[in-house]
């Protein structure tokens, strides 16, 4: 296929175009091209978006304004059974920032090489997964199929920083709760190999300060109980419990990224002139913490680290997440052998991890509903956040079919007990 030079493309209902485009992929490229990037990210491009895909969808569309210019939109397709627990399929609108100069096209252009990987911020993260729900929704409607349990489709703003002002509040709003939601997808990471991979759950972020205060004086002496000797002790502790954290997701054979803590030292402050030894300095540290670790141990562990370095060294969390929720694998729960079900019977190996950063799904299973993390890119390097995003259009067209079985056997799982 030729690398295409061409305008919009067109909308994601009709045949191919003229220049042999799958309206899916030209949908894709549209979304793609919309610049809802941090810090200014332009929210009103992508409602209008939806909108106009909502009323060719012919389902009806909610706006919930949960701060001033953060809204969540939802489509919903209603069920035959709307009292049954709903299907949720949540993706975020925003997408990260780029450096334009490492990329070798403009990352907001959607570009299409020759071999049909499509340039773009959001290629990965997550726009492919947004327009994959859409159009999977789009052909079961065509095919007139009717789903017993409600789907409803979310889009939410701010993933990208933090989500405080879009999922993780919007989860405690009435409007959420009225979604009756049973179980949910959300985004995962591509699979360079021929699995796909699934996340289950996810690390804990805890974003941390420690305040190392000491012994002012002149640049010329040997100041006892200085602040920076302090800090050296404090550095080498957190970066010597790194150091063990890599050599055992080094040497054993079945962790992944997700099942260790990452511990990476981030910001340093302190000092105001070369011959001035200053009174106080800041170390910060990016902590992430599998479920598997007891977080008031771990806690323990640096009020010692702090300890040793002094009497006087405090801490302090800039975010310090302690929900350890994990939506079930086992092959006995409904969603989840349904979900694995399917992919099964369309030879697809899974392989299941816990996420090594965070995603909205954190808040959606900190208020107990399962959620599952899946992004259909397998062949795909993880590119997410990364210089020259892309994704091949072959892989994104498929990623459409995988939804279009998932949704409807989802949306099949007949009534728990509990919904009679």
């Amino acid at each position: 296929m030729l690398p295409d030079k061409d305008g919009p493309g067109i909308g994601g209902g009709g045949r191919r175009s003229p220049g042999g485009e799958d309206p899916s992929v030209g949908l894709f490229r549209d979304y793609l091209r919309l610049k809802t990037v941090h810090p200014q990210p332009d929210y009103d491009a992508a409602l209008r978006f939806l909108d106009r895909i909502a009323d060719e969808l012919e389902l009806p569309m909610k706006k919930i304004e949960i701060f001033p210019g953060r809204v969540v939109s939802i489509m919903t397709w209603e069920g035959t059974n709307p009292s049954l627990k709903s299907i949720l399929l949540n993706s975020h609108t925003d997408v990260v920032p780029v450096f334009q100069e490492h990329w070798k096209y403009d990352a907001f252009s959607a570009f299409r090489d020759a071999e049909g990987n499509i340039y773009a911020r959001g290629s990965q993260d997550m726009k492919c997964v947004t327009i994959q729900y859409i159009q999977a929704v789009r052909r079961l409607k065509a095919e007139g199929r009717k789903l017993m349990r409600t789907v409803h489709l979310m889009f939410v703003p701010d993933e990208e920083v933090g989500g405080h002002k879009g999922m993780e509040t919007f989860v405690k709003h009435p409007e959420f709760k009225k979604l009756n939601i049973g179980f949910a997808l959300d985004e995962g990471l591509a699979n360079p190999g021929e699995a796909f991979t699934v996340f289950y759950g996810e690390r804990n972020p805890w974003w941390i300060t420690v305040h190392c205060p000491g012994s002012p004086g002149h640049g010329s002496r040997f100041v006892e109980n200085t602040a920076a000797e302090k800090l050296r002790q404090v550095i080498n502790s957190f970066l010597d419990f790194r150091e063990k954290e890599k050599q055992r997701l080094n040497t054993s054979e079945c962790f992944t990224l997700g099942d260790v803590t990452t511990v990476n030292m981030t910001m340093v402050k302190g000092g105001v002139a070369y011959n001035v030894i200053p009174a106080e300095m800041d170390v910060s540290f990016d902590l992430r913490i599998p479920p598997t670790v007891n977080l008031q141990e771990f806690e323990g562990q640096i009020k010692q680290w702090c300890k040793e370095a002094g009497e006087d060294v405090t801490y302090k969390f800039a975010q310090k997440h302690m929900n350890q929720n994990l939506t079930s694998t086992k092959e006995n729960d409904p969603w989840w052998s349904t979900f694995s079900a399917t992919c099964k019977a369309m030879n697809m190996t899974l392989e299941k991890e816990i996420f090594p950063a965070a995603t909205d799904s954190r808040f959606i299973r900190a208020v107990g509903i399962p959620a599952i993390g899946f992004s259909p890119m397998n062949r795909t390097p993880i590119l997410l956040h990364d210089h020259n995003e892309y994704l091949n259009e072959q892989v994104f067209l498929k990623g459409i079919s995988i939804y279009e079985k998932l949704i409807p056997t989802l949306a099949s799982v007949p009534a728990f007990p509990d919904e009679a």
